[in-house]
């Protein structure tokens, strides 16, 4: 397949950016590795590489082509690691030619790029370096999906059935806008079954749903699959948060009569801070102010979803007013019940105070979680018995909203 990038310069990188749109599907994604390469040029760049983080977020590795030779890098140890984690520019003094950019999809991580170029130990590169990387980032979501190379580069080992069930269904690990973020991490990568977690921004109104399913293996993602598909419709056909957690309830009890899931089923009103929650038999939220987590949110309000049956009291909503700033930390009982070697649980306390030195730390909050997860799976010498899910959602507004002063004083006339 014949390209030509014609003779462009790094000024001129916005025809770059439109050449590759342009080209990329007159490819399958084996060929994007190709497509940046030839691309390297026209930005005073001898060779573009693309690193994929694998499932596990501990390494990147590269997608090649053209008889390019590179190394898997590790993100605890290496520049590209710290590029991928910083969500900065990184360069070495030792190595002026060469800098690894952040592959990004608005804060969706997905690896990071490596640009070899005379120009890249002086900030002239940075700017081009950025917009190509955004524009790698869009063309790697949009053509994925028509092969497996892509999936294929970020195993590390063999998925199982189950896992490929979730994956599948969950939607990118981070999600932001400028006043909120959203971001998960899930683990066993290649044997989780139960736990599963979905999000939807409409309008003002931020919904969140975690879950985690009953059982092991190909059941439970079986019917962690039933869970966050009900859940989608209820909110889709509009549903309040009250009636969707009672419709999820009886497709449970309905296709699987002898299981059951805990869940949060939360919506956050990005105008006024306003969190509705509804703590479904789930463990409970932390609520987090000021760099510490202050305490956790009431649970639960409802009965695991499949056992509504059992009480005749509808779910009850908690609402809670954040303040700008605030963070909510939800997770799976994967995370607190992971022991050590001699037996001790990971434990709340351990979780709080692994959170507070991540938010004393200021990392972005995608790094956050995939730090814990790791801390968690090392707890438990890199065998979890049961999936351990993770989710951040923050508010923060620019300022305060007129319509959250209004509300405070509506409560107090």
């Amino acid at each position: 397949m014949g390209y030509d990038t014609g003779e462009v310069g790094v000024a001129d990188v916005g025809e770059v950016v439109r050449w590759l749109q342009l080209n990329a599907p007159r490819g399958g994604p084996d060929e994007l590795s190709q497509l940046v390469a030839r691309a390297a040029p026209s930005i005073n760049a001898s060779e573009i590489v693309i690193y994929l983080a694998d499932y596990t977020q501990s390494l990147l590795v590269p997608l090649l082509g053209n008889g390019l030779v590179r190394a898997e890098q590790s993100v605890e140890t290496t520049l590209a690691g710290r590029a991928f984690t910083t969500l900065d520019i990184q360069r070495a003094p030792d190595n002026p030619d060469r800098i690894w950019v952040p592959l990004l999809l608005g804060c969706e991580r997905m690896g990071v790029l490596e640009i070899v170029s005379p120009e890249a130990a002086t900030d002239t590169m940075d700017g081009p370096a950025w917009e190509v990387a955004v524009n790698v980032a869009q063309i790697l979501v949009n053509r994925r999906l028509y092969g497996d190379v892509v999936e294929r580069m970020r195993r590390r080992l063999p998925m199982q059935v189950a896992a490929e069930i979730v994956w599948g269904l969950l939607p990118p690990l981070t999600f932001a806008t400028d006043d909120l973020v959203i971001t998960a991490i899930l683990e066993p990568c290649y044997d989780v079954g139960g736990d599963i977690f979905d999000y939807a921004l409409n309008d003002d109104v931020l919904s969140v749903g975690l879950f985690d399913t009953c059982g092991h293996g190909i059941k439970a993602s079986t019917l962690a699959s039933l869970v966050v598909s009900a859940y989608r419709n209820a909110r889709r056909s509009g549903l309040g948060l009250v009636d969707t957690a009672i419709s999820i309830d009886r497709w449970v009890r309905s296709e699987h009569p002898n299981f059951f899931a805990t869940g949060l089923l939360a919506e956050l009103d990005r105008r006024t801070g306003r969190l509705s929650m509804i703590n479904a038999g789930h463990p409970g939220a932390m609520l987090l102010r000021d760099g510490k987590a202050i305490r956790e949110l009431p649970g639960p309000t409802a009965l695991p979803l499949g056992l509504g049956h059992l009480s005749p009291r509808r779910p009850r909503v908690h609402v809670e007013d954040l303040h700008p700033g605030d963070r909510i930390l939800g997770y799976t009982d994967g995370i607190t019940d992971a022991r050590s070697a001699d037996g001790e649980q990971f434990g709340l306390d351990r979780l709080v105070d692994f959170v507070n030195r991540a938010l004393n730390d200021q990392l972005p909050s995608p790094e956050t979680m995939r730090r814990l997860v790791r801390a968690v799976v090392g707890y438990q010498d890199d065998t979890l018995e049961d999936d351990a899910t993770a989710l951040f959602v923050e508010w923060r507004p620019p300022h305060l909203p007129l319509a959250h002063l209004r509300d405070l004083a509506a409560e107090r006339s």
